[in-house]
């Protein structure tokens, strides 16, 4: 089928190249990466406009080796990625116990810029909103939550804090009002029905490793926004069999299933191309 939404090719690409790119020295050539992208039904010049579009986000830079034309992942992308690899592949759960980090913060109105840029960097770390200008997460998200607006630039503007909730109001509900379960209830929900059926697939050894990555780079992308919106919130305070837990459980067996061999045809398709 063929991707026409440019911001899903964007994930895809960068994706393949998390994947793939950064175990061939973080350079994937632009033969290559077509050649991947198009088993993924997305055509050349798409491809090419997808890519200018990262670069110009500062996501990708173009780079030759041995004379053939290619990419690599920014520095700044590198890093950001590092750290997603263990909220995404070792899916951490925080307990009560841990407590909780607290996220103060006031912009000056000149700086509304600066303001979007720390709500929506706290979002995608996965911050609950208790108001306005007081976000709260896990306490295990301390040190990414510092490392990322130190990243941005946005430090200045910011007081984190770690402590505990000691009085006033039922915890789980107000869990409940920081963070929109119900949606993410439902995002887990969708992933479950759309992927169940891969597993089973996979489970029957059915699938080719063209077949594999086919599979397993759209799923990966799916799921990497998933442990973004859950930031790990301790399973006691979120309501009875929380199906965050069968999701990430169905996504570890996806990953073991489909891994290997998704990761052989990229090499082949590498390897043929000229890296």
């Amino acid at each position: 089928m063929a991707i026409s939404d440019n911001a899903r090719l964007g994930q895809l690409i960068l994706t393949t190249f998390a994947l793939y790119g950064r175990a061939e020295g973080n350079w994937l050539s632009v033969a290559a990466l077509v050649s991947l992208m198009a088993d993924l039904g997305a055509d050349g010049q798409a491809v090419r406009s997808s890519v200018s579009r990262l670069k110009r986000r500062g996501v990708l830079d173009s780079e030759r080796r041995d004379g053939a034309a290619g990419y690599c992942l920014t520095a700044a992308t590198l890093e950001v990625l590092a750290e997603g690899d263990v909220r995404i592949f070792e899916r951490p759960r925080a307990a009560e116990g841990d407590g909780w980090l607290v996220v103060v913060f006031s912009v000056p109105e000149s700086e509304r810029d600066k303001r979007h840029a720390l709500r929506t960097s706290l979002t995608r770390l996965g911050f609950g909103t208790a108001s306005p200008g007081v976000w709260v997460a896990p306490a295990s998200l301390a040190a990414e939550t510092r490392h990322t607006l130190e990243l941005r630039g946005l430090s200045g503007y910011v007081d984190l804090f770690a402590g505990e909730h000691l009085a006033f109001g039922d915890l789980r509900s107000k869990v409940r009002e920081w963070w929109d379960l119900e949606e993410l209830a439902a995002l887990y929900a969708d992933f479950l029905g759309r992927y169940r059926p891969v597993r089973d697939r996979a489970a029957a050894g059915a699938v080719t490793p063209p077949e594999a990555f086919g599979l397993y780079v759209p799923m990966l992308t799916e799921w990497r926004r998933l442990p973004y919106r859950d930031p790990g919130i301790p399973l006691s305070l979120l309501p009875p069999d929380w199906n965050g837990v069968s999701a990430g459980d169905l996504f570890a067996a996806l990953n073991a299933a489909l891994g290997s061999p998704a990761r052989d045809h990229a090499r082949e398709v590498i390897r043929a191309k000229g890296r």
